[in-house]
């Protein structure tokens, strides 16, 4: 690494395939919106999202309840990984693995940018607030909870209300 790429953050220096393990984990914002039951229209493979979550997704906080052991319960997840991001065409929008294989940098309310592993749902980019468990829904309806914002390239910018 040059000298002035020293005071640059790993992502912006790094491959994908050159990260640490601790690294890559470190780029999941923890947005959950890759844990939404997916639909696919058997006769265009067109894929589309749910407003409903993976049963081991906590819906507090968005994260995996059970991640090291997650394939344990749900054999079908999918491990993302450097070699298999491009294949992953569900992967929102917003996804750090996305961005960075597509050359973008993280946006600003990213949580290794911020420090603040919550400013991934002030800003409003998460499924906080906005998802069921799949518990809750019997899979004759899930065409029911189908939703267009998990895709949605631009989150809010961030306001600051200045006087009253």
């Amino acid at each position: 690494m040059s000298n002035k790429n020293k005071d640059l953050p790993f992502w912006q220096v790094k491959k994908l395939e050159e990260m640490s393990a601790s690294e890559w984990e470190s780029l999941c914002d923890g947005c959950g919106k890759c844990c939404l039951v997916k639909l696919e229209d058997a006769d265009t493979q067109e894929i589309v999202d749910t407003d409903v979550s993976c049963k081991l997704l906590d819906l507090g906080n968005c994260r995996c309840s059970k991640y090291a052991t997650r394939h344990k319960y749900v054999p079908d997840c999918i491990k993302v990984t450097a070699d298999n991001i491009e294949t992953l065409n569900f992967m929102p929008p917003t996804c750090a693995y996305r961005l960075l294989h597509e050359g973008e940098d993280l946006p600003w309310w990213h949580p290794l940018v911020t420090g603040d592993p919550d400013t991934v749902h002030t800003a409003g980019v998460s499924a906080l607030d906005r998802i069921i468990s799949e518990t809750e829904v019997e899979d004759a309806d899930l065409e029911d909870h189908v939703v267009e914002w998990p895709q949605d390239p631009s989150p809010p910018k961030p306001w600051v209300r200045y006087g009253h």
